[in-house]
């Protein structure tokens, strides 16, 4: 039986309620189990699995929709979501590189059981691999099956994943690079609870520790030599842009909503009359209003180009990306700014979304990544 695509008044409702729990994730720090069991509960884990595997079968407009409103209750869990989004959204494609079998078993796990799956790139030493370098997780040869013995860092969602797509090299005489599919539930597989970051406090970004561990030969899903992976895949990239960008831009949005309700309500004694009837107050409203509609737009026609089989340039994908979360940060700056000092206290919504949405410049690809990556296309550099 095929999952319908859960409907905007859903997805809204699901918002609702994780807004009402994520001021507690956030100040303890806590993975959103309770989260994830209603994603699950409502189909949202399987929303971009395809139709043919009981999946809903949508693709990054959707996608994007559902993280963004999710994103503007608790955008922890919608990183959880929009991470396992990606995932789904790039391995069912015909040009993948993942054995069919393999995939369509992640895909049906996703269908059946809401098995979460996120990607685990980032080392210690390495930092992000996209800026280049070798990973220093292992992937050696045992019989007919691979041992994995590393450790990544940043794995968001770590609690919760039934599998992570773990970027590794091979000790062949002649290095491999690549991903390979690791259960959560194998030996030798540990996480460590280290993540106590500034924003998205419960996203439980944690490291985790390979140790010997045992997977079989098939799960060895992406390796190829390290030039193959110099240039990155436009599909993947616009995918990651714009499902990062809606995850600000619902941020910003939860900002813009306090923001005006809290000026309509404001009624200073100096002025006998809610702050909202300002010009000035008018004015930064309208700003911020203008930033969110360039958002929505820009958005929406990168999640349009990918859905219809041309997914732009990855540096244009950045371009969306960046312009996106910069908006949101203006966004949310602004109101903090017109609200004061009492934004900034802990009891006030704005000062976790000031937190959370400022991840958005730490989240690839970075700005000068993607100036650079343009700068280079201009000039045809390579």
């Amino acid at each position: 039986m095929t999952l319908a695509v859960p409907l905007p008044d859903i997805v809204r409702s699901l918002a609702e309620t994780f807004a009402d729990r994520a001021a507690g994730h956030d100040r303890a720090g806590t993975f959103p189990h309770d989260n994830i069991a209603a994603l699950r509960a409502a189909g949202l884990l399987a929303l971009t699995v395809p139709r043919r595997l009981g999946g809903g079968g949508a693709g990054l407009e959707r996608a994007a929709a559902s993280v963004r409103t999710i994103a503007a209750g608790d955008p922890a869990t919608a990183l959880v979501l929009a991470m396992h989004c990606l995932q789904h959204g790039i391995i069912h494609r015909a040009d993948s590189a993942w054995p069919r079998a393999v995939a369509e078993a992640v895909g049906r796990a996703a269908v059946e059981t809401g098995a979460l799956i996120n990607a685990l790139r980032v080392e210690p030493e390495l930092g992000t691999p996209a800026r280049g370098g070798v990973p220093e997780t292992i992937a050696r040869r045992d019989g007919k099956v691979w041992r994995i013995t590393g450790r990544k860092i940043y794995a968001t969602g770590a609690p919760g994943l039934a599998y992570g797509v773990v970027f590794v090299r091979t000790d062949e005489d002649v290095p491999r690079i690549g991903n390979v599919l690791v259960p959560f539930a194998a030996k030798g597989l540990r996480v460590a609870e280290t993540w106590d970051h500034l924003g998205l406090r419960s996203s439980a970004s944690h490291d985790v520790f390979f140790e010997d561990v045992p997977v079989p030969d098939d799960h060895a899903v992406d390796l190829r030599p390290p030039e193959g992976w110099q240039r990155p895949d436009p599909a993947q990239q616009a995918w990651s842009c714009g499902l990062l960008a809606a995850l600000y831009d619902g941020v910003a949005g939860a900002a813009q909503n306090w923001f005006v309700g809290y000026l309509l309500a404001r009624k200073p004694g100096s002025l006998g009359a809610p702050l909202a009837s300002l010009p000035r107050v008018q004015e930064a409203v309208g700003e911020n209003a203008q930033l969110l509609a360039i958002n929505a737009r820009l958005v929406a026609g990168l999640a349009a180009e990918v859905d219809a089989g041309r997914p732009p340039p990855p540096h244009e994908a950045g371009f969306v990306k960046l312009t996106v979360t910069e908006n949101a940060i203006a966004v949310v700056q602004r109101a903090v700014e017109f609200c004061g000092n009492a934004a900034l206290a802990r009891a006030n919504p704005l000062e976790r979304h000031l937190r959370d949405v400022l991840c958005a410049r730490i989240h690839w690809p970075q700005a000068d990544a993607v100036r650079v990556a343009a700068g280079k296309a201009a000039l045809d550099v390579r």
